[in-house]
């Protein structure tokens, strides 16, 4: 997949429409999630951000280039995770996360146990245990030492042990064993002359060299949460984290010192990265990006009568958002171009900064150099 850079002409737009005028909250936001504060690197982004939500590969690849400066590729962001700086893992509400490497036990060690709650009544119906667990790791253990092992490998030790992974069973298993601090993902997967969606699974004690172990992992959590996505509060953290609550609300009171609380019980980070990029630049953001998904309430930054145009629906999925202004104001495809559902009144300079957008992400894919 090396999709070229989609002409003005590509672009579907209804008229009229009308002008995003940023409030501060979309301001705010756009300086802490590094969209007009880029990054120097896609390491340095993913830091700042802690984990955006990966379960299309190639979209959190893409979330961590787009808050970053310069043209990285996907190439760049590959190199991370070869170097062992980025991992992915299921760190939250059960889903897949890049995170950086150095900062995956300590999340976890916040986040696992509420995670195995969650699975635990469809562990039971597909006889996943403790005993089949031990079986499945000294089933893959002692082959992952050599740079890892696709998903593919560990399915066939798995079946040669004596495990089934049909029925979503493997899937659960990985994510039971990187709770438990096991496996991670590492490297990405050889390509075929196209775009990598896989990695290899590694060993945590293997490959993450340096793990940072904060004093109180809760108020991390909470202190990272709100420096790439504030201003927010406890319910906007419960949304991310997959915690409760109560136990958010905890979160926010012992991390409170480390904050500024710029309205009651709403936080933003100190200090805040420099704005280097004007609020008004439209940005062509992933599927499930952290810009839209992270918030108890997505209003802040897209028109209610609009939610339903991007997501979840009922096949989950959050379609790929237009931001400009610090709002939502359309959805987009690498095949499709964009759609633009509100926008500038000067409809010509809206479709510029769409097109100019989107061609981003293709010569951030485009650019990928050819397998060796």
């Amino acid at each position: 997949m090396t999709p070229a850079p989609l002409p003005a002409e590509r672009l579907r737009s209804s008229r009229p429409r009308t002008s995003p005028s940023p409030s501060g909250t979309s301001s705010d936001r756009l300086r802490s999630h590094r969209l007009t504060t880029p990054a120097a690197t896609v390491a340095d982004a993913a830091a700042h951000m802690l984990a955006v939500q990966s379960q299309d590969f190639l979209a959190g690849r893409w979330a961590l280039g787009v808050r970053t400066r310069g043209e990285p590729t996907l190439a760049t962001v590959d190199a991370a995770f070869a170097r062992g700086e980025l991992v992915r893992g299921w760190t939250m509400r059960g889903t897949l996360h890049i995170v950086p490497a150095r900062d995956l036990a300590w999340i976890l060690s916040v986040t696992a146990e509420r995670q195995r709650r969650q699975a635990a009544a469809r562990h039971r119906q597909l006889g996943i245990d403790e005993a089949m667990l031990a079986v499945a790791e000294r089933a893959i253990r002692p082959a992952l030492g050599d740079g890892g092992l696709a998903r593919a490998e560990i399915f066939a030790l798995w079946e040669r042990a004596g495990i089934d992974p049909r029925a979503q069973r493997g899937v659960h298993l990985l994510a039971a064993l990187t709770f438990a601090g096991v496996l991670c993902q590492g490297p990405v997967a050889a390509r075929n002359g196209g775009v990598s969606r896989d990695q290899r699974f590694v060993l945590v004690e293997e490959w993450v060299r340096d793990p940072y172990t904060p004093d109180d992992p809760l108020a991390e959590l909470f202190v990272r949460y709100i420096r790439g996505h504030g201003p927010a509060g406890a319910a906007d953290f419960a949304w991310w984290s997959g915690l409760p609550l109560g136990t958010a609300r905890e979160a926010a009171e012992r991390a409170g010192a480390r904050l500024t609380e710029v309205e009651d019980g709403v936080f933003l980070a100190r200090p805040r990265p420099r704005r280097s990029l004007p609020d008004a630049a439209t940005f062509a953001l992933p599927a499930f990006d952290e810009y839209y998904i992270s918030y108890a309430d997505r209003t802040a930054v897209c028109a209610p009568e609009r939610l339903d145009d991007i997501g979840p629906g009922k096949n989950g999925m959050v379609r790929p958002v237009l931001v400009a202004g610090g709002r939502v104001v359309g959805t987009w495809s690498a095949a499709g171009g964009a759609e633009l559902f509100d926008a500038d009144a000067d409809a010509e300079a809206a479709d510029r900064g769409a097109a100019s957008a989107v061609a981003r992400f293709a010569s951030f894919v485009g650019s990928e150099p050819a397998p060796r």
